[in-house]
Parts: structure tokens; sequence; C-alpha cells
């Protein structure tokens, strides 16, 4: 199990931190953005604060702390998630699903939403699981990469399989076996996070634009092309283009992706780096394409019908907000029982035709479509079997090599 280092930031992983929360994806809540995946952020206020006091993980072995769980007496869950990333009924008075669950189990939820962004929401809870202690929390939802973190030091709980029985069947192929959680022990996915090309047709004179390497070598979108400014997804999208997959990669790889967009660079085919201010621009043409998060771009099309995406032949990098029980938590019970709630179709459905991100389940589509087939059919929310192979997750990093990397990145940059 991995322990606490006391480890400094480097200025690029300090860069890393302020670019996301200033404007990647932990910026703005749902509909415009979605969460920070910079595993460089972790250490600022978090774990970097924690290391420095010395304080080991909590636990020496798989599975975390738990106590004894009052699910059978208590008929309660207290549920932290981030903000606007659940239903709500038109007058904003109600959450249907979370009244569904309470009507059909008699268990209340207790709903925060106090989760603003991975960091900041570590650092609230860092104290209790560093010292083996009740965070007050059932259940928890954060983004892929600290939930590896929680799971190596052995802050979070293993899942019960008794307790999931349609998360186990309807989880959707896509995302059943991450290199940090395999099988998914200790974890679910909540909603999942897809990067894609965008482009507007105005600006591209009704082309399409279908593949990295049109955004980094097509002269005619030369000074109008976007990248993201998260290191994982602008380096994995750009090794996927050349054969390289990120879930496997080397030094070497990641070196080879570097130098290729420092070509670009140097020739001035990108415009800038961006977070999630693409929007505007790509809106307006000031850029022609980009690389882009699927949540802004399916809200985006609302708005704009010139602005187009696509699914590169090469893939795409996919990734996921988690549901986790904390150690110490007193509900577990309870807490696997909404877990397993929401990998029900329908509610699942329910879900999906409100926050539009990429549903984990399978079988919502056909529940989709009796809600909004328009929603139903759009593969930035329901991917289709095509989309779903092109999927890839991007592997998990060291402690140095996510230093070293976000260097090179910062370099490539100008950050």
């Amino acid at each position: 199990m991995e322990q606490y280092e006391p480890d400094s930031l480097s200025p690029a992983q300090l860069a890393a931190m302020r670019r996301s929360l200033s404007n990647g994806r932990a910026a703005l809540s749902r509909r415009s953005l979605l969460r920070a995946s910079t595993g460089g952020a972790l250490a600022v206020g978090g774990f970097g604060t924690l290391s420095a006091c010395g304080i080991p993980a909590a636990s020496q072995g798989q599975g975390g702390v738990s106590s004894e769980d009052h699910s059978a007496k208590e008929k309660v869950i207290n549920f932290s998630n981030w903000t606007e990333y659940i239903d709500l009924s038109a007058d904003e008075k109600h959450r249907p699903t979370l009244d569904a669950f309470t009507k059909r189990t008699g268990i209340r939820v207790n709903y925060t939403e106090d989760v603003n962004d991975n960091v900041e929401f570590f650092g609230k809870i860092k104290p209790q699981l560093a010292a083996g202690q009740d965070t007050g929390r059932d259940v928890m939802v954060l983004t892929d990469w600290l939930a590896a973190r929680l799971i190596r030091f052995g802050w979070v709980q293993k899942l019960d399989p008794a307790n999931l029985p349609h998360a186990y069947a309807n989880l959707s192929s896509q995302f059943r076996s991450p290199d940090w959680d395999p099988g998914r022990a200790y974890s679910y996915p909540w909603q999942g996070i897809a990067v894609v090309i965008a482009y507007n047709t105005k600006a591209t004179n009704g082309r399409e634009i279908t593949s990295v390497s049109q955004l980094l070598d097509d002269p005619r979108l030369k000074g109008r092309v976007g990248l993201l400014s998260e290191m994982r997804d602008t380096v994995g999208m750009v090794m996927l283009d050349m054969g390289k997959d990120p879930g496997t990669f080397t030094a070497d790889d990641f070196d080879a992706a570097i130098a290729r967009m420092q070509k670009a660079v140097d020739k001035k085919q990108i415009r800038r780096f961006t977070g999630n201010d693409y929007i505007s621009d790509l809106s307006k043409g000031d850029l022609a394409a980009c690389l882009a998060w699927s949540g802004d771009i399916v809200q985006l099309q609302v708005d704009n019908p010139d602005v187009k995406f696509h699914i590169p032949d090469s893939g795409y990098l996919a990734g996921t907000d988690v549901m986790l029980v904390p150690n110490k938590a007193r509900h577990k019970t309870n807490a696997e029982k909404l877990i397993d709630y929401y990998y029900e179709p329908p509610v699942a459905a329910q879900l999906a035709a409100w926050i539009n991100y990429v549903s984990p389940v399978e079988g919502v589509k056909a529940e989709l479509a009796k809600i909004d087939k328009k929603i139903a059919n759009d593969p930035l929310i329901v991917p289709d079997k095509a989309m779903s192979a092109k999927a890839h997750l991007f592997r998990s990093l060291s402690p140095k090599e996510d230093k070293a990397f976000e260097e090179k990145f910062a370099q490539l940059t100008g950050a």
C-alpha cells in the first residue's frame, strides 16, 4: 500500500493545479465543465499538507477501515456530491431520484453539494481519514485520479458485491476494470467523461475535422486550433493518434507525443492551450477546432448548431467521477444500496436526462428514449458500441512520473 511521502510540488505541478482551478475541469459546475484531472493538484492543500506532517495512511491492509455498520437501525445515508450533479425538480425543491429511493427503501438521504473541486474537498476530509475516524459521510463522488490515491492509501472500504447486483450486471464494459481499481472492488462510476474533437463548421468552411493529425498538421487550421491545458487529456489524445495506448505508455512514448506537439507549436499551428474558455472561442469561430470535453459540447450544441464533434478512429480519452464509501462510514450497507439503485436503467435514465454526461449504465438507452429520444441517441451521453470500443483510460502515474511529465508539458505550453 502506498504511504504518504513529503513530496514537494514542482512549479509545473503548481501551475497545473492553478489551471485546473481557474479554467480547467474544476473551474465550473455541471453543464459547462467537469472535474480537475491533474494528479499534481492533489498535493496542494491536500496530500502535500498531510505529508509534511508525517502522518501515514490509516490502514496497512487492503480494504480500508470499516466500523460497526448501523444501517439496519439507522435508515439514513450521508451523501456528498458536486454541485448541480443530480436531477432536480422544476421548482428546484426536490431531487426526484433520491425521493423515489427513500420512498422505496425508507432510507433518508442527507444530500450535500459540498464537493467544489477535488483538492478543496480532500482538505475537508483528510484529518479524519488520516486519523482513522468517521468523516460523517457514507458515500462521496470524486474524480478517478483522486479515488485511485484514496484506494492505494487504504482510506475507502471494499464494497460488498452482494449489495450491488444491478451495478455488477449493468456497468458498461468500458468502465469495468481501471488499473487503479480492477474489477471495481472499491468504486463505481457516477458519470463518465469523454475528450473529443470539436469544430465550428462556419470556421472550417464546412469541412469535418476528424483527427488529432488534422489539428496538429492541417495548414488550413493554422493559428485556430486549441488543445486542452490538462496534461492527461491532451497528451493522451495525441498518443492515441500516434498509435500508442495511454493505458500502457512508456516515458519514451510520452516524450514522442510532446515532441510532436512542439512541432505544431513552433509552426504556430496551435492558437493556445485552453481550459473551459474554449467554449466561447469555439462558438464564435475564433477557434476553428479543438480538443473538448463532451459535457460542454452537448450543451454548446443547444445554442449553436454550427458546433460539431467527432470521435477519432484512433480513439478518445475516457474518465469518470466515481462513488466511494470512506473508512468508518456508519451506514455502509445503506450506501451500497444507493450505489446499486443508480445502476437500475430507469433511474440511470432519469439522471442522464438531467445532467447530460456519459452514463456508465448498460441498458439506459431504451429507458432514456422514453424520456427524450434525442438525448437517448446522443453518443456523448449514451455511447454506442462503436464509441465504447474507442474508449481509453490514462494509466495511473507514480509521484515521480507525475512531476516529470507535468514539467515537460509545462515547457510545451509555456505555463
